[in-house]
């Protein structure tokens, strides 16, 4: 968090510290061992530190404490006790290199006294989430006498900021990679390519950032939905975009190195491609631009330009893994075209999932050939597999644990509770956002890896976990901060400790961090006004229909079942976001239509539906409401229809459907017209005579 926050030794060694209050037990991730004892640390000016890390160790861990200071940090093969501060590190060089893949060489041990501070590790890597802790457990240049022993849950914690929909500056990355750091991440998923932009430079290719970097606007919804909408060169008047130098990325991965975060580069590939096929309309099935967002997986200059891409991908980046994406790829031109076709004729491919499979298998044993492993979004396990491949599981956690059966290493990522872009509360006081809602106390619940999976491959492949946060509809560098912080912090400490204290008090420490980063400058949603849950699913909601049964006319998805057939008179309301389980789907072309039995003739006074509405994920009120009853379920009545005359363009609202009035019957039947063919009803209750 610019030089006071992230250097952290800088911080103790010159009581350069954040002025906020901080006791304790503030500190972010949790500790997983800490004990206490009586008596205090005073940081003075007569400080003196030594360490026994020599080499680049010593001179990245020597600039954190040398940064505006006097007085250096000193190295020392076998470092006196005569020194307040001592950084000891135990292990050999080869385990240094292996730190970022293993939780063991992740952890310190730290013991503060009234005259001394020792650190021991392992590895460089532990002494710096050794001092972080030292850093967070400071209040008025006094630290409180303890001993922590600590180790990650997990040895990858990490952070995706999508780059293409929306260019973020090389400062902006770093500023983001400062807080990381102070909360223990350390990877950051940098997604450079995608139908936004490409974002990279690469000098075999210079059309890439010469005419895709840039496009005619901002605003990448109006963008996306203009039928002619355009790219434009690097200089044409107004437009938008940017790139990274081949320095730039020089520059933020030695930057991130020094923190002890590993950059894992993302070149999306088949799919996401509309750029490439622009800049280079030949690697299209169709030849010319503007036609696809596929690559041609069936022609052999597709593959020589994705090596040649990947060549300079892996002389900047020196991470293990190399993300290609593999996700949403549309496979729409590989069913017609002769290449594609001669391709999967002559590998005995029956499908275009396993024609991606092939495609996946080639990249990988590429990668692997350059000692480079492939990282993939979760539908690189259609088809088939590659054999070393790595899955991000996304779409949910199953694929995840599947992978890991299977003896794949897997990093989990769920939109449901990883997605920062959603919002994170209420959707009517929020800016926008896209898709679902993502609380707070939902990331921090999230356990990926089950007790059922203890002592399994599932455990022994699973790497960590993963927040995201994609741009489509964040421009701003405050407005993206915003959506990150304090729920970043949420997968800091379920990503490492491994017991955690509850979220009553995670939430009091992240009140804490939440000052602490304002005061750094960093633009963070005020976790002290959050409104929390809608107050319609805090408790059951009583009413005659409660338990009724339900017939379906127009069925539910399955994709969003909720509780099934039950679920519309259960009771239960749904909460902001429609990936909750609560919120009922229909994309049926006959809309909704159910029935509610009462039982027997009733007396109908009062009926209420609540209708989702969330422009984003084509989820609409609907056009037209009827509400009708029967004496015998065959011959209905029509005692309602209302038109909500709802914009399609509203970014966010929830129509209440309200009739009130007085007529008998044993049936009551609703139904929900869709605005759109492919337009989605969502709704959670049907209250018949509200108790």
């Amino acid at each position: 968090m610019r030089k006071q926050i992230l250097f952290c030794a800088a911080l103790l060694l010159l009581s350069i510290l954040s002025s906020v209050s901080v006791v304790a037990q503030d500190v972010i991730p949790q500790p997983n061992n800490i004990s206490y004892s009586k008596g205090y640390f005073t940081l003075n000016k007569g400080l003196k530190a030594v360490t026994n890390l020599t080499g680049q160790d010593f001179k990245v861990l020597n600039q954190f404490t040398s940064d505006d200071m006097d007085m250096p940090l000193i190295s020392m093969k076998k470092p006196s006790k005569a020194y307040n501060v001592r950084l000891i590190c135990t292990g050999t060089a080869l385990q240094a290199t292996q730190a970022q893949d293993s939780a063991r060489l992740q952890g310190y041990e730290l013991e503060v006294s009234p005259k001394s501070i020792t650190i021991q590790s392992l590895t460089p890597t532990g002494l710096f989430y050794g001092l972080l802790t030292l850093a967070q457990l400071e209040k008025g240049r006094q630290i409180p006498c303890v001993k922590v022993k600590d180790t990650p849950r997990f040895p990858y914690r990490g952070l995706m900021i999508d780059c293409s929909r929306h260019f973020w500056t090389k400062k902006f990355i770093m500023k983001q990679l400062d807080a990381m750091a102070y909360f223990k991440l350390n990877r950051f998923h940098w997604h450079l390519t995608d139908g936004g932009g490409w974002r990279m430079e690469v000098k075999q290719y210079p059309r890439l950032t010469n005419e895709t970097a840039y496009r005619t606007q901002s605003d990448w919804v109006k963008w996306w939905m203009e039928k002619d909408r355009k790219y434009c060169p690097v200089g044409t008047p107004g437009a938008y975009g940017g790139y990274y130098t081949q320095q730039d990325i020089k520059d933020i991965v030695r930057y991130a190195a020094a923190r002890h975060i590993t950059v894992i580069p993302e070149i999306e590939m088949p799919g996401h491609s509309d750029e490439v096929v622009y800049a280079y309309p030949e690697l299209s099935c169709t030849g010319k631009p503007y036609t696809q967002s596929d690559l041609c997986v069936g022609k052999e200059k597709t593959y020589t330009f994705l090596e040649n891409v990947l060549k300079e991908v892996m002389q900047l980046f020196p991470s293990e893994y190399i993300h290609i994406g593999g996700d949403e790829a549309e496979r729409r031109t590989w069913n017609t075209c002769p290449d594609c076709q001669r391709l999967m004729k002559e590998h005995n491919l029956k499908n275009t999932a396993e024609l991606q499979s092939y495609f996946t298998h080639r990249i990988e044993q590429f990668l692997n050939k350059n000692g480079r492993k492939l990282l993939g979004w979760d539908e690189i396990m259609e088809g088939n597999l590659a054999p070393n491949a790595a899955v991000m599981s996304w779409r949910g956690t199953d694929a995840g644990i599947e992978a890991a059966k299977h003896k794949h290493h897997v990093v989990m990522a769920p939109q449901q509770y990883y997605y920062l872009n959603m919002y994170q509360d209420d959707p009517m006081g929020q800016p926008k956002a896209q898709g679902g809602y993502t609380r707070l106390d939902k990331i921090y619940s999230y356990n990926p890896l089950p007790m059922t999976y203890k002592g399994t491959d599932v455990e022994k492949y699973m790497d960590g976990v993963q927040a995201c946060v994609w741009t489509e509809f964040i421009s701003e560098p405050d407005h993206l901060e915003y959506m990150l912080y304090p729920r970043l912090f949420a997968l800091a400490e379920t990503g490492w400790t491994k017991k955690p204290t509850g979220y009553v008090d995670f939430h009091r420490r992240a009140l804490v961090n939440v000052e602490r980063l304002k005061k750094e400058g960093y633009h963070v949603f005020d976790l002290s006004k959050e409104k929390g849950p809608r107050e319609e699913s805090r408790s059951i909601t009583i009413h005659e229909a409660l338990g009724k049964p339900v017939t379906y006319l127009g069925r539910y998805s399955e994709k969003y079942r909720a509780e099934g057939d039950s679920s519309l008179v259960n009771g239960l309301r749904g909460d902001w976001g429609y990936l909750e389980g609560r919120w009922q789907g229909f994309i049926d072309s006959t809309g909704m239509d159910v029935v509610v039995d009462m039982g027997k003739i009733t007396d109908i006074r009062d009926v209420e539906v609540d209708f989702m509405h969330m422009y984003d994920v084509v989820i609409y009120a609907p056009e037209s409401v009827t509400l009708m009853v029967s004496d015998d379920g065959k011959n209905y009545k029509t005692i309602d229809k209302v038109n909500p005359g709802i914009k399609a363009n509203v970014p966010y609202l929830l129509y209440p459907y309200v009739w009130k009035g007085n007529v008998k019957g044993r049936y009551v039947r609703m139904k929900a017209l869709s605005r759109e063919p492919d337009a989605w009803i969502f709704t959670d209750e049907i209250i018949i005579n509200r108790k």
